[in-house]
């Protein structure tokens, strides 16, 4: 179960080490290449668009040919198009390069929340997927400190390189697991299209998605903007970058190993609404603008960063017990409108803005009174396993 675990974590890490190793490496790229921001941050707004467009198709497949088939193609892409990312000339050929990284990398997340669907059942799902993101919540404390010292000590395309082999030792992790699905007589590629149809009539599942993708909001436009924010604006270092960028992680992996070890004394519920309504506070906090220096923006955006680790693994347990088939599908929906409605946040905060914090504590505070709001009206309404 351990190595099960170890493997779900590495899988649904892929955004998150695809990009965040990389983050160092975007102000050096700006100024050897001589674009602006907005053109180099393509090579993370269109990743995460052919990454969530991936996301559609690898579910219903691995509804149809089973789990292993369809994501052991993808990590083959994913590690293929790392290579070329590295022998990238110019911003063109990265961004073409890193569109088919993101291709890849949708087989990974989509489909290890469908594994840990078949293979858990939901209150043990609930707490290993509190584990998975408090082991998941290192890859962007650790990856930034990386792609530093790769920088400081090496190049660029070093970043690249750690990522096509993140790919081969997720392959050797999916070789040695067993199929978890195994599916009946082959339908008509239609009849798995159709599913999709299901999946959008369940509005209980639907809502919960709806929460899920909005407070992605702030998330992704912290990604995003955060070089720029401290390196650029506040005049930090790489180093500390690196730092400041990992206790914003820490303090998401705060948010999931709160909600592992005292799940069961505060609730699915209560978390759900504590973490939503905590993103809306923290996007409020920002924009008082209260605390000085850098500590202005890390301070609230951890405490939205926390509630998004409070909040997540029970919110996505919680619709995976609104779906009794196509599980797959479910999983593809889910990942696909976090990261859809990401890739469209790293993209507005590309934009030139008189302030990229006030910006973020915006989409923060509109996006958490949303999914708050939301999520009061839907609670009641869920179907939830004893």
């Amino acid at each position: 179960m351990i190595r099960f675990v170890l493997l779900l974590a590495l899988l649904t890490a892929f955004p998150p080490l695809a990009t965040d190793m990389y983050l160092p490496a975007i102000p050096h790229l700006q100024k050897v290449w001589g674009h602006p921001l907005s053109i180099i941050n393509l090579s993370l707004v269109l990743f995460f668009v052919t990454y969530c467009i991936s996301l559609l198709v690898y579910g219903p497949l691995s509804d149809r040919y089973g789990r292993k088939p369809p994501l052991i193609s993808g990590l083959l892409l994913f590690t293929g198009a790392s290579m070329l990312c590295a022998v990238s000339t110019g911003i063109w050929m990265l961004v073409g390069a890193r569109i088919l990284q993101g291709l890849g990398a949708g087989a990974a997340s989509s489909i290890s929340l469908a594994m840990a669907r078949d293979r858990l059942e939901s209150g043990r799902r609930e707490r290993v997927l509190s584990q998975v993101s408090v082991i998941m919540a290192l890859a962007p404390m650790i990856a930034p400190s990386i792609g530093s010292l790769v920088m400081e000590y090496l190049s660029w395309p070093w970043v690249f390189v750690a990522q096509g082999l993140m790919g081969l030792v997720a392959l050797c992790g999916v070789f040695m697991t067993p199929e978890s699905h195994t599916p009946g007589a082959i339908e008509p590629i239609r009849y798995q299209l159709q599913s999709y149809g299901r999946i959008f009539r369940n509005y209980r599942l639907m809502g919960i998605i709806a929460c899920n993708a909005l407070i992605a909001l702030p998330l992704f436009a912290f990604i995003a903007g955060s070089s720029t924010i401290y390196i650029s604006g506040f005049g930090l270092n790489e180093t500390l970058f690196a730092l400041f960028f990992g206790a914003n992680a820490f303090c998401f992996m705060a948010g999931s190993m709160t909600c592992m070890h005292f799940g069961k004394k505060i609730g699915t519920m209560r978390m759900i609404t504590v973490g939503y309504g905590g993103v809306f506070g923290g996007g409020m906090l920002m924009l008082a603008g209260i605390f000085n220096g850098p500590w202005r923006f890390a301070i609230p955006m951890g405490m939205v960063t926390f509630c998004l680790g409070l909040s997540r693994p029970p919110s996505n347990n919680l619709a995976l017990e609104q779906v009794e088939r196509d599980a797959g599908t479910a999983s593809s929906t889910m990942v696909f409108s976090y990261f859809i409605c990401g890739a469209l946040a790293m993209l507005a905060v590309s934009m030139d803005w008189p302030s990229k914090i006030v910006f973020t504590g915006l989409l923060a505070a509109v996006s958490g009174l949303l999914s708050f709001s939301l999520w009061l009206l839907l609670k009641g309404r869920l179907r939830i396993s004893p």
